[in-house]
């Protein structure tokens, strides 16, 4: 055998071999690079999923603040309005008592005067007199008809007096109340304001949070999905009181919960594969949200995506919701009216723009408001 061939061949088989181990440690120091770079990229997903998580809890705690201030200043509106309303009864009722003062004055003047040009008062005199005693008796009667009228007119006149004075410093409470309560309201709207702002900090720290389509659309079938169990869950506990009678015979009869336009029609695409399952109405915030029906409030509390949200059973398996509202007046429990107020509009749960999320569901199931809503 050729010695030099042999040393070739090995020559040659050392540089395969040498070429192998270096594509080899490469190769290795790619998969390592690469190893690096995918957990970072988790480490960084979790990082922002925790962020997210936190800024979501923050979201509704701004949320409830707003909506206890926001249920305050609704209080106050009515208690305001509900005083202005007894102010103006009372300067009514004032202007016509001393009306009616000045009219028994004049006329218990009258009396006064006519007495006492006629000598009326002086009854000794009379009796005194040599008169018969038929005319005498007819005298005296006459004189005690005139003088119980003049009892009468004054105990009138004090008692007109004595309402005067009760309506005059019911007046000047009910005064004293509406000018605490206008600055109340003030205080209240101050407060409504700085909490906005804090919300709006929040918003901002969220959307800075930049989610892809994808991520966008798995946080939206987290919301879906948690409303749904929360739905579930009250379907069990749904009440089958004989007094609701469900809304199968109302169709194309109800009030919407508010006017306003529909943003969002029922069944048009949401993202991704994801639907409208209720309807989006445009609305200014702190307009009233009403039952579209009577029934009972089965929930009212905050939901991921969806903000301040009261639904309400109306018997037969069917149940109307109520979202995005700035604060909620009814309690769970609670039953309502056709067209009773039971929120305000808000754009609670993380929303740019003021508006209502509004559903109806039969047995679960997801129906187009439009069906019963005219």
């Amino acid at each position: 055998m050729d010695f030099s061939f042999l040393q070739r061949c090995l020559a040659v088989i050392f540089c395969l071999t040498s070429s192998l181990a270096l594509a080899q440690q490469s190769s290795d120091k790619e998969l390592s690079k690469v190893k690096k770079e995918i957990a970072k990229q988790k480490t960084a997903i979790v990082k922002v999923s925790q962020q997210r998580r936190k800024l979501d809890m923050q979201l509704k705690k701004d949320d409830f603040a707003i909506a206890k201030v926001a249920k305050a200043i609704n209080k106050t509106d009515k208690t305001l309005k509900s005083t202005r309303s007894r102010i103006a009864l009372l300067n009514k009722q004032k202007t016509k008592l001393t009306l009616a003062k000045q009219q028994q004055e004049k006329a218990l003047a009258h009396q006064l005067r006519t007495a006492y040009t006629t000598g009326q008062h002086d009854y000794l005199k009379m009796l005194l007199n040599q008169q018969q005693s038929s005319q005498v008796q007819r005298s005296v009667t006459y004189y005690q008809y005139l003088n119980k009228a003049r009892i009468e007119e004054i105990e009138t006149f004090q008692k007109t007096i004595a309402e005067l004075d009760a309506v005059a410093a019911e007046l000047e409470e009910k005064e004293e109340k509406l000018k605490i309560l206008q600055v109340t309201q003030q205080q209240q709207k101050l407060a409504l304001e700085k909490t906005k702002e804090k919300r709006k900090k929040t918003l901002k720290a969220l959307r800075k949070e930049l989610l892809t389509n994808q991520q966008q659309l798995a946080k939206l079938e987290e919301e879906e999905t948690a409303l749904m169990q929360a739905l579930e869950r009250l379907a069990r506990q749904s009440s089958l009181a004989a007094n609701l009678n469900g809304l199968n015979k109302y169709k194309r009869r109800l009030k919407w919960p508010v006017k306003g336009k529909i943003k969002h029609s029922f069944g048009t695409r949401k993202q991704g594969y994801l639907r409208w399952k209720g309807v989006l109405l445009s609305a200014p915030v702190g307009q009233q949200v009403s039952s579209i029906q009577a029934g009972k409030v089965l929930f009212a509390d905050w939901l991921k995506g969806y903000g301040l949200v009261t639904v309400i059973d109306h018997g037969k398996g069917y149940m109307s919701l109520y979202g995005h509202n700035q604060a909620l007046l009814k309690d769970v429990g609670e039953t309502v009216e056709a067209g009773e107020p039971i929120a305000l509009v808000g754009q609670s749960g993380g929303q740019s723009e003021s508006g209502l999320y509004f559903e109806i569901r039969h047995r679960g199931k997801a129906m187009n408001p439009k069906i019963w809503c005219k």
